[in-house]
């Protein structure tokens, strides 16, 4: 029968017992405290230094103590003030039922930082548990009032007795807390129980259990058979009889043809096993599993059900900002789905084994876990870690989605530990050991791309890098990743690897009035912010992984309609995804779009994994008159993968669109010893008869502050300038310079419409044949801007390494002057930086608005210059002078440990050749300018 849920509320004592089975052969399993950090019990407390000790108080239970305002927040790496003066004492009542004599009871603590003695009714449950992220149980059968009251007293010492204990977790790279953060429970089953299981369920369908008993008698029997998750059984019983008293039974099933666990398809079945003694049901046990193959092949990869897998992962902390290492399971279900958005297919557990709930969001929704003993450049030592590695192991061992054990981080390695991993592990999983060459597999932590000699992709072994691509504020992550990946998806040796890291780890103050801290440069790592804010490097990563890869293409009045694609699944078929499209007209600031969008499905081509195809699309007649195509691919759960935009008018399309250049009266223009002055309907303007910049703009609202450009990003000291000239074309007025022989500019041009509009033609060479900044700025005062709309690629700006993630559209970007990272105002998208495809602007600021229009492709608008924490490292690029720029080359960004061109080809300076500069060849940018503040 179903287990019934039952809720038992004692007064004064709080009692509640869940998935209570009606029958005494199901476990059942009583919390004492919440079950997490959104449904806690507040105990009584008493904490020994840092706030608010010294005194009696209560406590929400799970939590980390410091989140509640008590104690010392630090950040590990050993800076702990309190050492060894900081304990919590915790209190707690609570009543069994009568009917619960003759059981065996079970006090079961989830995870307690650090050290943790337990009395019940004032007697010893048993020895102290060393080690914060492990469960851990006592035996308190005999401890027990039954029907009564019974007090339940625990001591939490922060810092442990154990010097191993705290090198391998609170010198760690990570906030230190302080508490019994998960979730404390009882568990009440017969005399004669089954303790726990381990099950081994094959892509062939074979199934291997150790069924692990306490007080069995002998001639038992356990009998195990396999369910769906809706209840259909698969497959015969299959049993054995127990041989002696407290054995491990062994057992063997069989399925036919089962549906595979894998990140795509994240099948899973439920297995019961059933005690019995002399015809009676003594216990039952039902444990969820997933039929799938996980193995190391040596010189060659890491397979899942005969499958090569490439690793598309991120490291994660268990983290959140107000309450640590306190979490529930919304917060995983979150986090999964979160991590599977941006098309990754694993989540590496940093630098300790996660909640289970965690663990059962990654078996439902399909991720691949690497789990990992702490120990972070410290160990434990053999006695405390065989006890932690014997508890990881048992509590983690038939979560398919657990497909490695890490034994450590970064040197902390005890190689004395790693046969327990063989020996507990049913499944007998790969080890590998972070930041190590090991078995066969080299995980080596933050490689520059293409690095090796004879080593890492020019090696042997299997590379793995369980860190890469540091994204330390905006840079790494997302940029550099496409270069990383590219050559790590073309190369046989290379297993992929995991992004450093997830989230940025600011967490909630209450000793400082609730602000959040990343204490420093320590903490703002994230793809996602602490309330998981999506950074730029989120979309880049998502497009980048997304599984179906799309070849570059334009798409010109000639296309047929096809796209080429690669199926990079590992094992969906492209028929089971689906696609369509969507064609748009896109406003601009003079008129609004005026035909509808059209949408349409695409039919789901049969490409297998590996595989080339082509998504064929029916196009409606007259798609070319549309701005944009929009293609968008789903994935056999119907989630989006991702949308790719193809622009379908051109620049020159739109710009003339746009502007007018037709006016009533000529231009005029006076000279002066050093301006050229001209007014033209309205709009009068200023240009400098020595440099040829604009420096004054004036309309018959007043002055706008839009001056001091062109200046070339790099080189303009030697443009070769010699004077500035004007003639007439027809109505239009041409203010132009002339240059040496040998200038590094080719032509800088200024023409005035009668309209009023206003073209500017700047030509130039960039100084030998590479550059970090090509294009060219002007000035505008920050303090008066409100924002920015403008069509182009958005809404996240770009780094000459991180162009992709973005998508053609018109946004309307608010100011900010967002950080990345920190903790002061995230903001996201950012404000300041690159923007790629330039179509058309419009600064919108306390004033009058300016539009400026681009009739060039491939033009990245500059906003600014994004502040930078004082610590910088390699990511903050260098950017040009001036405030508002139009550039054909930009910037790359590097990582905490790496400078972009140690990132890949993408990361190197721009490069650019025209030896005998053919002016047809110079670089050239096309900008239309609207003064009139409409």
């Amino acid at each position: 029968m179903r287990p019934i849920k039952i809720f038992f509320a004692f007064c004064g004592f709080g009692f509640m017992l869940l998935a209570f089975g009606s029958h005494a052969q199901e476990t059942q399993k009583v919390y004492l405290s919440g079950t997490g950090s959104d449904h806690t019990v507040n105990w009584q407390f008493y904490c020994t230094g840092g706030m608010n000790s010294g005194k009696w108080a209560t406590i929400a239970v799970p939590s980390n103590w410091e989140l509640q305002g008590f104690g010392k927040y630090n950040y590990g790496l050993d800076k702990d003030s309190l050492k060894g003066k900081e304990s919590g004492m915790y209190k707690y009542q609570f009543k069994v039922p009568a009917a619960w004599k003759g059981k065996d009871i079970k006090l079961v603590f989830e995870g307690s930082m650090t050290d943790t003695r337990v009395k019940i009714n004032g007697e010893s449950a048993g020895p102290i548990h060393q080690g914060s992220f492990y469960r851990f149980k006592y035996d308190i059968t005999s401890l027990l009032k039954y029907g009564e009251a019974n007090l339940l007293e625990a001591t939490v010492d922060k810092y442990s007795a154990n010097a191993s204990v705290n090198g391998a977790e609170r010198k760690g790279d990570f906030w230190i807390y302080g508490g019994i953060y998960r979730p404390v429970y009882l568990e009440a089953t017969s005399q004669q129980h089954i303790s726990h299981v381990a099950v081994n369920g094959l892509a062939n369908g074979e199934l291997t259990a150790n069924v692990f008993l306490e007080n069995a008698t002998i001639n038992s029997i356990v009998t195990g058979q396999v369910y769906t998750l809706t209840g259909q059984k698969v497959g015969l019983p299959f049993n054995a009889k127990v041989s002696r008293e407290d054995s491990v039974v062994h057992l063997k099933g069989f399925a036919l043809k089962p549906q595979l666990w894998s990140p795509e398809f994240p099948n899973l079945y439920n297995v019961v096993f059933t005690l019995t003694s002399n015809g009676k049901v003594i216990h039952v046990v039902k444990q969820r599993f997933g039929f799938r193959t996980i193995e190391f092949r040596e010189h060659d990869g890491i397979y899942l059900n005969n499958v090569k897998i490439k690793f598309k992962g991120v490291n994660r902390h268990s983290f959140w900002p107000s309450t640590g290492r306190a979490l529930n399971k919304g917060i995983s279900i979150a986090d999964v789905k979160l991590i599977k958005d941006m098309n990754m297919n694993a989540v590496r557990m940093s630098h300790y084994p996660p909640d289970t709930h965690f663990l059962d969001v990654c078996d439902s929704l399909g991720l691949f876990v690497l789990d990992e003993l702490t120990g972070w450049h410290n160990y434990y030592d053999t006695q405390v870690g065989s006890k932690l590695v014997k508890e990881m192991v048992e509590r983690d061992v038939n979560h398919p989605s657990v497909v490695i054990w890490d034994n450590g981080n970064e040197g902390g390695f005890n190689f004395d530990l790693d046969h327990l991993f063989g020996e507990y592990d049913i499944q007998k999983r790969p080890l590998i050991h972070p930041w190590s060459i090991f078995r066969g597999i080299n995980t080596q932590h933050y490689i520059n791309y293409d690095y090796g000699t004879a080593t890492n992709l020019h090696g042997h072994d299997v590379t793995f890098p369980t860190e890469f691509l540091h994204g330390l504020y905006d840079g790494g992550a997302g940029a550099g990743l496409d270069d990383f990946w590219e050559l790590m998806y073309h190369t046989p040796l290379s297993a992929g690897g995991f992004i450093w890291a997830f989230l940025d780890e600011d967490v909630v103050r209450t000793d400082k009035g609730n602000i959040l801290d990343s204490d420093g440069d320590h903490a703002p790592d994230g793809i996602v912010g602490p309330y998981r804010e999506k950074e730029g490097s989120y979309y880049a990563i998502k497009e980048i992984w997304c599984p179906i890869h799309m070849e570059p293409r334009e798409v010109t009045s000639q296309f047929n309609g096809q796209l080429r694609f690669e199926n990079r699944y590992l094992f969906a078929n492209t028929k089971q995804c689906s696609f369509s499209y969507k064609l748009a007209d896109l406003d601009n600031p003079y008129h609004k779009a005026v035909t509808a969008s059209k949408t349409g499905s695409i039919p789901s081509p049969d490409v297998a994994p590996g595989q080339y195809g082509n998504l064929q699309m029916q196009l409606p007649v007259g798609w070319q008159n549309y701005d944009v195509l929009y293609v968008t691919a789903y994935g056999p759960d119907h989630h989006e993968l991702f949308t790719w935009s193809y622009p379908l008018s051109s620049h020159d399309k739109i710009t003339k669109r746009m502007i007018t250049l037709t006016g009533t009266t000529k231009p005029i223009i006076k000279e002066t010893d050093s301006l050229y002055k001209v007014s033209s309907n309205g709009i009068d303007v200023e240009f400098n008869r020595n440099s040829g910049m604009l420096v004054s703009v004036k309309n018959e609202k007043g002055k706008l502050p839009f001056n001091n450009g062109p200046v070339l990003a790099e080189g303009f000291e030697k443009t070769g300038f010699q004077k500035l000239v004007y003639h007439y074309d027809g109505d239009n007025l041409i203010v132009e310079a002339t240059f040496e022989k040998k200038a590094n500019e080719a032509a800088l041009k200024w023409t005035i419409y009668p309209s009023g509009w206003i073209k500017l033609t700047v030509k130039y060479w960039p100084i030998g044949e590479e550059g970090n900044m090509l294009g060219f700025s002007f000035s505008y005062p920050e303090k008066d801007v409100k924002g920015v709309t403008y069509m182009g690629d958005g809404p996240y700006r770009v780094w000459k390494n991180r162009m992709k993630g973005t998508s053609l559209n018109v946004w309307n970007k608010t100011y900010n002057n967002t950080m990345t990272g920190q903790p002061d105002g995230m903001e996201y998208p950012e404000f300041k930086g690159y923007y790629s495809n330039l179509y058309w602007m419009k600064l919108n600021t306390t004033s009058q608005p300016i539009t400026i229009v681009c009739d060039n492709r491939d033009v990245f608008m500059r906003l600014f210059t994004p502040a930078a924490p004082k610590k910088v490292y390699n990511t903050a690029p260098t950017f040009p002078s001036g405030d508002i720029s139009f550039m054909n080359g930009i910037t790359p960004i590097g990582t905490k440990s790496q400078k972009p061109d140690k990132l890949g080809p993408q990361g190197f300076p721009n490069k650019y050749f025209d030896y005998y500069k053919d002016i047809n060849a110079a670089l050239i940018i096309d900008l239309y300018f609207d003064f009139s503040g409409k």
